[in-house]
């Protein structure tokens, strides 16, 4: 992942205030017209501070943020458009929308950003040690953007009337839903943390396992709690419509369940190694290679025995 750069070459503007575009790599200055030096970094110096950020990182938050906004417009989209259609739509039709978005950016963007979408998923991440926290406020701030962006999008498009609300709320008791938004974080956690960071799982259905799990988790939380599992989805409504009722839940219950979901398959990964390694001292799958190895040796056809080698 690409991180904030901490050495820079400054051209001096002034006394006080420089901005300078450099390009680096291993920590030399290289020449902006050689088009196989690595993206260059922005670096803003003022009054003796300095910020420095690479090109490749703001892509990734962009990627983030279009991830979020799309993720956030289309799977609320439904949910305005079932209430003016008079349930049309269905909440597993709903469950299918939030689902389906969710699988499609993973496919269109996680090899750019790694597809949090969630600043849950970025702080579960984080406390594991597989992203850096120098890039969780980023990636959070991104995810924000993008879901208050979305939640405008919507409003002008449908009108600010309040059963086209699309935040989330409980229809029951907060602990209710505080428990449900927990339960469902932690397994939809669980499974990316199993699809998408174990290198012996199939990494290509990644998306198509987490959608799934979105969609199993709409389908029996979302009338209850509205199934968030994500602090930015709930908390980039809430802004728009002023409507912070019972704001807390989503906040820290898709967190809590998202750090004990990772943390829960670090406590079954027991390895980075692929399976063929891990197999290797299994006893029975020696007994396995054993069974096979005895067969080889013996070809009924010919009804004598072979060399192994």
């Amino acid at each position: 992942m690409a991180e904030i750069s901490e050495t820079n070459l400054n051209l001096s503007k002034s006394k006080e205030e420089a901005v300078v575009l450099n390009i680096k790599e291993a920590g030399e200055v290289r020449n902006e017209k050689d088009h196989n030096t690595p993206a260059p970094a922005l670096t803003i110096n003022k009054k003796g501070t300095s910020f420095s950020i690479s090109v490749p990182f703001l892509q990734k938050l962009i990627a983030e943020l279009l991830g979020t906004y799309f993720m956030v417009f289309t799977g609320c989209a439904s949910i305005v458009v079932n209430v003016m259609k008079g349930g049309q739509v269905t909440p597993v039709g709903t469950s299918l929308v939030f689902g389906l978005v969710v699988m499609v950016m993973i496919y269109s963007v996680g090899h750019i950003s790694g597809a949090h979408f969630n600043p849950a998923v970025s702080i579960a991440f984080a406390t594991c040690g597989r992203f850096s926290w120098k890039q969780v406020p980023a990636y959070a701030a991104a995810q924000l953007l993008g879901s208050i962006l979305a939640s405008v999008t919507l409003k002008l498009l449908f009108g600010g009337e309040e059963t086209h609300f699309f935040g989330s709320a409980p229809t029951g008791s907060n602990m209710q839903s505080f428990v449900l938004e927990f339960i469902i974080s932690f397994y939809l956690m669980f499974v990316i943390s199993g699809v998408a960071t174990d290198n012996r799982a199939i990494g290509e259905l990644a998306g198509l396992a987490i959608g799934a799990t979105i969609v199993l988790d709409v389908v029996f939380a979302g009338l209850i709690s509205g199934s968030s599992m994500n602090p930015a989805r709930s908390l980039g409504p809430a802004i728009v419509w002023n409507r912070y009722n019972s704001i807390w839940v989503y906040l820290i219950a898709p967190t809590c369940g998202m750090i004990c979901g990772a943390w829960a398959y670090n406590l079954i990964r027991f390895t980075d190694k692929p399976l063929r390694e891990i197999t290797r001292s299994g006893s029975f799958v020696k007994s396995l290679k054993t069974v096979g190895s005895v067969r080889s040796i013996y070809n009924p056809k010919k009804k004598t025995q072979e060399s192994p080698l």
